[in-house]
C-alpha cells in the first residue's frame, strides 16, 4: 500500500515535493539543509573553513606538498558548507593516498582533527548546537585521512559508497 502511495502523483504538494515524497524524502529537506549549513557557517564553519584554507597555503608553498593544498582546499569547501554532500572513497586511490594520509596526518591532519574535535564539544553544549556538534565529529576521519576520498552531492552516490553523510 506505501508502494502504491509514493508511486502516485500529488499535485497539491508541487512537482518538486511529490518528487521528493515519491523518492522517500521530505519536502522540507532541502529548507532544512540551508537552515543547517547557515547555522554551521555561523557557529563553526567560517572558521574551520578558514584553518583549511591557511593549512593548504602552507601545504602549497612546497611543490611536493602541493597535493595536499589541494585536498585541503576541497574540504576547507565541504566544512563551509557540509549538509547535502558526503565524502566516499575513491575507487582509484591507492597506496600513494596512504603514504600521503601519512604525511598530511603529522603536518596538518591531528591539529584540524583537534580543532573539529574542540568545536563539535563546544557546539555540544547547547541543545541547537547538538546536530552541528555530531556533524563536527563526522568530519574528524576526513581531517585525518583526506586523501582518496571525493566530495559528491547526497543523492549521486551508491549506498556502497557513502561515507559520513550530512543531511
Amino acid at each position: 500500500m506505501l508502494g502504491l502511495a509514493r508511486s502516485q502523483h500529488y499535485p497539491a504538494l508541487g512537482a518538486s515535493a511529490s518528487a521528493a515524497f515519491a523518492a522517500g524524502r521530505s519536502a522540507e529537506e532541502p529548507t532544512l539543509r540551508t537552515v543547517l549549513n547557515i547555522l554551521w557557517l555561523v557557529l563553526a564553519g567560517f572558521w574551520l573553513a578558514v584553518s583549511y584554507v591557511c593549512v593548504g597555503i602552507v601545504m602549497c608553498i612546497f611543490i611536493i606538498t602541493i597535493p595536499f593544498g589541494i585536498a585541503s582546499f576541497r574540504i576547507a569547501a565541504f566544512a563551509l558548507w557540509p549538509f547535502g554532500r558526503t565524502a566516499v572513497p575513491k575507487p582509484s586511490a591507492g597506496v600513494a593516498s596512504a603514504i600521503g594520509n601519512v604525511i598530511w596526518l603529522v603536518f596538518a591532519g591531528i591539529w584540524l582533527a583537534l580543532g573539529h574535535l574542540f568545536t563539535g564539544l563546544l557546539l555540544c553544549l547547547t541543545i541547537i548546537g547538538i546536530p552541528l556538534g555530531l556533524a563536527n565529529f563526522k568530519l574528524i576521519p576526513i581531517s585525518l585521512t583526506p586523501l582518496g576520498y571525493d566530495i559528491v552531492p547526497i543523492g549521486t552516490v551508491s549506498r556502497d559508497r557513502v561515507g559520513p553523510a550530512f543531511g
